[in-house]
């Protein structure tokens, strides 16, 4: 079959596309990417016999795939991006303490763990009990009142604060050694006694990311715990 030159026409598809060929450094590849794929294309066309032009169609289904294939891989980029920002943010958080809903912890030299339990009603009969790591009853302490809602305390190892307030009672002289540490509280509540559910603070050992893509905290006395289970960053 004879070739014709392109018409005014066929000149017109090419003005219509404006493709702008971009400076990209060459590899040895046998593979035929995008843009040299549209190349190809707009030569056929320009060089084609506006008489009989040929049947393009197998080329748009492949250009089809080649901007799904694009699509695909600006996703994932943009995913991966995306992660590495996150994962970068939450490596700041090393080092510091957050609240998690938990009933352990850990106590450092010289720190303090800070915590709070959620009373449906008042109270005038508040218990707190501290284990070390073996098991074996550190203090009990007997609280007292408490208003209903949210009540914060603070134990450095000897001394309890409730609410603010430093709690008159018999600490011993000696504070606990650091470690790990397990709180029990409990309240009367409408005439019966519950064991409330505490949130304690930890310190952020490392963080990773999980499976599913999720933020994982790892923390002291406390274990693995999804970032969006912080109930407070302190």
């Amino acid at each position: 079959m004879s070739t014709v030159s392109g018409t005014n026409n066929t000149s017109s598809v090419t003005d219509n596309l404006s493709i702008t060929k971009k400076q990209e450094t060459k590899k040895n590849t046998n593979e035929l990417g995008q843009a040299a794929f549209l190349e190809l294309m707009i030569t056929q066309m320009n060089n084609q016999n506006p008489l009989s032009p040929q049947d393009n169609s197998e080329f748009v289904a492949q250009l089809a795939q080649f901007s799904s294939v694009e699509g695909l891989e600006r996703l994932n980029t943009s995913f991966n991006s995306f992660m590495s920002n996150n994962a970068l943010q939450a490596s700041s958080l090393v080092g510091r303490s957050v609240t998690v809903e938990s009933d352990k912890s850990t106590l450092v030299s010289g720190g303090i763990i800070a915590g709070s339990v959620n009373l449906d009603y008042p109270t005038t009969d508040m218990k707190m009990s501290i284990y070390d790591a073996e098991g074996a009853l550190v203090h009990a302490i007997p609280v007292g009142k408490a208003p209903s809602g949210e009540t914060v305390f603070r134990w450095d190892g000897q001394n309890l604060e409730v609410n603010g307030e430093l709690l008159d009672w018999e600490a011993g002289e000696d504070a606990a050694a650091a470690g790990e540490y397990r709180f029990e509280v409990t309240a009367n509540q409408n005439g019966k006694t519950e064991a409330l559910n505490t949130s304690l603070s930890a310190n952020v050992n490392s963080v990773t990311i999980g499976d599913n893509g999720k933020l994982i905290l790892n923390l002291a006395g406390v274990g693995a715990v999804e970032a969006d289970k912080v109930k407070q960053f302190n």
